[in-house]
């Protein structure tokens, strides 16, 4: 194990490529650099309030002293790091945004494992970079506490995602307008470490295509390949072309499994802007993010977004491919044609719902036949959306329904404790149970496997935003108790935790309209 402040960091991407390192942090345009040196601004008090020691173990880095708190706090760099903003551009609601970049993230550097694996260690809220533009660079402690937990808890969840260190609360008090409405307010400030093995996105891509610097495109391209699809890099039978054509496949793939995973816990992203989307498949970002509590494909949980719901749960897919063809766009300077880019972006419909309807099955738990159980799986996507039953208690009832239920009163009896109002048409709702219990019946595999796929696929605990709401009024109380519950539960979000199992219930009434609990902006 490995101390922050003794660790040797290596800075493959700020040697790599040109970046503005006069260290001026005055917001402003960087064309022609793909970073820019930025500092982190001291805080005055930094107090370590949470340490991800699974994490922490798989990194190799010891528990923190004194000193490496101030590392995480942005209170200190040591020799070997080189501090930067990397510099990008981005679609925002759809409309091209232009340079953006690091507003209030620091890359300190890049931590090197004994097996060679390399993460980018990454500072969000530490002061004012050159990207910050209107901002301060800082971030509160209600966002940086939905940050910390809910990057672990999709982790936990298995979905591909950017990591959480540490959580650092700062002393300091930042003046937050939390939904654009003139009622701003002091809140306390708080440092979240971020990790990846890189947090390149579409935007590193597009602002380079947009600038026209197709040299620089072409450098960043090649890096990404190398370093990141190595087996890409490896087959020399590959033209430049061909190269580029099969990473951006892979790109496309990732993105599609994505959109299926979030789809499969009901997680709305909430800001699907191309500079949040990942080069390496990851869920990255998270601002007003949301589980889904009741089963709404409409749902958004970014008041931003209202009331045109780009970014709602039924809409991600969609978003992603629009994101992709972004990408697309960015990187076409590098070919001498794009029909095979084209088609390969054409194929993602096709790749999305192949691996849609497969995990659909997984959380039904039935085997899939040749036609993809694809009319039952609608079904009950539709019967979902009319009955907005609570989804993640939905399917936890549905994997342990006992199939020797016969009646409709008995049924709905059963399913009672997932419906925020009883349904409108309860015939249908029996109807589609009685179908898939007849489905269920014709399954060539185990009883003891349909279950073990379903309990697999399907989450008892997800991170609820009341639930991350009342963490976080606690927490500002000083009161930490129901954020280390739900830092606990978060980690076994498959298992019954305990007899009480006090997170499993609907959310409660008073939730519903009360800010931060039901939907945020994108201050959050």
């Amino acid at each position: 194990m490995e101390s922050l402040s003794t660790k040797i960091f290596k800075n493959e991407f700020a040697d790599m490529f040109e970046g503005d390192v006069s260290g001026q942090l005055n917001p402003r345009q960087t064309p022609g650099v793909f970073y820019a040196k930025a500092i982190p601004t001291p805080v005055k008090a930094p107090q370590l309030l949470a340490w991800s020691e699974e994490l922490a173990g798989e990194l190799e880095i010891a528990e923190p002293d004194e000193t490496d708190v101030d590392i995480l706090a942005g209170n200190f760099i040591s020799a070997s790091m080189f501090p930067y903003a990397a510099c990008y551009a981005g679609h925002q609601f759809g409309n091209w945004a232009g340079q953006l970049g690091d507003g209030r993230a620091i890359t300190l550097g890049e931590w090197t494992t004994s097996k060679n694996l390399v993460y980018e260690m990454q500072l969000k809220g530490a002061g004012l970079t050159p990207y910050s533009r209107r901002g301060d660079g800082r971030a509160v402690l209600r966002s940086s506490v939905r940050e910390y937990l809910m990057s672990e808890a999709m982790h936990y969840l298995g979905i591909p995602t950017t990591r959480a260190l540490s959580l650092v609360s700062t002393g300091d008090m930042v003046l937050r307008d939390m939904f654009y409405n003139g009622n701003a307010a002091y809140e306390p400030g708080a440092i979240v470490m971020r990790i990846s093995p890189s947090f390149l996105r579409f935007g590193n891509f597009e602002i380079l295509a947009a600038r026209q610097e197709h040299e620089h495109l072409q450098q960043l391209a090649d890096w990404t390949i190398k370093k990141f699809y190595p087996h890409l890099e490896a087959d020399k039978e590959f033209t430049a072309h061909q190269k580029i054509i099969a990473w951006y496949s892979e790109v496309v793939e990732k993105t599609a499994s994505l959109m299926v995973n979030w789809r499969r816990v009901g997680f709305v992203h909430g800001v699907m802007n191309t500079d949040n989307m990942s080069i390496l498949g990851l869920t990255i970002d998270y601002g007003p993010f949301s589980f889904l509590d009741a089963f709404d494909p409409d749902f958004t949980p970014n008041t931003t977004d209202l009331p045109g719901r780009r970014y709602a749960f039924d809409k991600q897919h969609t978003v992603a491919y629009w994101n992709l063809g972004c990408l697309a766009s960015a990187i076409a300077p590098l070919l001498k044609t794009t029909e095979e880019l084209v088609t390969v972006l054409e194929a993602y419909q096709e790749i999305y719902y192949d691996k849609y309807y497969a995990m659909m099955a997984n959380k039904l738990g039935i085997d899939q036949r040749e036609d993809g159980d694809s009319g039952l799986i609608d079904a009950f996507e539709q019967m979902l959306a009319t009955v907005k039953p609570d989804m993640t208690i939905f399917y936890q009832l549905l994997t342990t329904m006992p199939l020797t239920l016969v009646h409709q009163e008995e049924i709905l009896s059963y399913f009672n404790p997932c419906f925020y109002s009883q349904p409108s048409d309860s015939e249908a709702f029996f109807m589609l149970i009685n179908t898939y219990l007849e489905r269920i019946a014709a399954n060539t595999s185990s009883a003891e496997s349909r279950l073990i796929k379903m309990r697999a696929n399907n989450p008892r605990f997800i991170l609820r935003n009341y639930m991350l709401h009342e963490a976080i009024g606690n927490l500002e109380k000083g009161d930490n108790r129901l954020f280390m519950k739900l830092k606990t539960a978060m980690q076994q979000p498959y298992d019954v935790i305990d007899d009480e199992d006090e997170f499993f219930k609907l959310r409660p009434q008073w939730a519903d309209d009360q800010p931060g609990s039901s939907t945020l902006s994108c201050s959050s």
